[in-house]
């Protein structure tokens, strides 16, 4: 990651990257179908829980200053532990990024280039990734913070623009099929905010780590509002979301835009941004699973080490015969390891390395007062 560090709205943007690249393929098809029209109402639940969620992980990182994940898991269970958490950290970033990478240009390869082999449209993706790594992770945050807010200007603009396209009436009945459902089914859309993952690695990148809670919150707060705009402007536009609009339904949503005769095809200039925006989770992803990398094994020159995580991640993304078996993997794979990954294990490790700090610190005094 770099040895520079980054301010408060440089994380923040670092953490809706994640969100953001997810959001524009299909994530907001995948929560509605887990909870219909129910989805709206699922999440304004789940960002109050992922809230909680957030300022959990910030207290218990305050017992650790200066470190992150990877690091309380030495102190914790020896560098053999530090080793397999680090490990399984990257392969949640790399697997996840390399797979959507996939979705995404099959999707640009149907929409805009039916006769290109995919192959050239994933190239495309890594060789900018190759050059913002090469370039400095400093390249890679200070690009999120231009790209980013713009790509969430977009999706306020997209909101707005099909105000007359909407019916609200689509948002009922609000507990779609039922109480049990919205709340406790529904709670497997929390993967929307598989984002909370890179506050593991904030502490040590902060400019101010006091401000960690400060991140954390806003960050949350950020990805709800952004989530529930996305879903709104699909679940109000279509009728059937699941057989007509599969392939990028923001995408198809930005087609119903209408401005005249004037102003025609204003979903490429969303997809433009979309594009730039997907090749800045990328280069964070990429950015993040280095660093771990490096922390792991000392390595000071990180220009090899980043081709190899770089062809890495073009060799998963081929892995897959075809977009159907891609997508079907990514969209499970993705869902699973963030609850497994970024939630269980992550908290765990912070739990328990604080429940050992705290044994530590009783000993200690116990043995001051004999």
């Amino acid at each position: 990651m770099g040895n520079n560090k980054i301010g408060t709205v440089e994380a923040i943007m670092s953490i809706l990257t994640i969100v953001v690249a997810h959001t524009i393929l299909s994530l907001p098809r995948i929560l509605i179908l887990n909870t219909n029209s129910s989805t709206i109402l699922n999440l304004i639940y789940l960002t109050i829980i992922a809230m909680a969620l957030a300022y959990l992980i910030y207290f218990l990182l305050k017992k650790f200053p200066g470190l992150d994940i990877v690091d309380i898991s030495e102190n914790l269970g020896g560098k053999v532990f530090k080793n397999i958490v680090g490990a399984v950290f990257i392969f949640h970033f790399i697997t996840s990024s390399s797979l959507l990478l996939r979705n995404f240009c099959e999707g640009l390869k149907i929409l805009y280039f039916p006769l290109t082999d995919i192959l050239f449209i994933i190239l495309l993706f890594v060789i900018a990734v190759c050059i913002s790594i090469r370039l400095g992770s400093s390249s890679v945050y200070k690009t999120n913070l231009i790209i980013i807010p713009l790509t969430l200007v977009s999706i306020v603009a997209l909101f707005v623009f099909n105000l007359e396209n909407f019916v609200p009436q689509r948002m009922f009945p609000i507990l779609g099929n039922g109480f049990f459902s919205t709340f406790v089914l529904g709670l497997t859309n929390l993967s929307a905010f598989g984002g909370i993952a890179y506050i593991y690695f904030l502490p040590p990148l902060l400019k101010d780590p006091k401000k960690l809670k400060q991140i954390s919150i806003i960050s949350v707060c950020v990805i709800g509002i952004y989530l529930i705009l996305c879903v709104s402007i699909i679940l109000f536009i279509f009728t059937s979301l699941v057989s007509a609009n599969e392939i990028m339904p923001l995408y198809f949503a930005a087609r119903h835009i209408d401005f005249g005769t004037f102003f025609q095809r204003l979903e490429s200039l969303f997809l433009l941004i979309w594009i730039l925006a997907f090749a800045s989770y990328l280069g964070t992803c990429t950015t993040i699973s280095i660093g771990i990398f490096k922390k792991l094994t000392n390595i000071k020159d990180i220009k090899p080490i980043a081709n190899i995580f770089v062809l890495l991640i073009l060799g998963v993304s081929l892995l897959p015969n075809n977009m159907a078996i891609c997508e079907l993997i990514a969209s499970n794979f993705y869902g699973s390891s963030v609850i497994g990954i970024v939630f269980i294990l992550g908290l765990s490790i912070l739990i328990i390395a604080n429940l050992k700090e705290r044994k530590k610190l009783k000993v200690g005094n116990s043995k001051w007062k004999i």
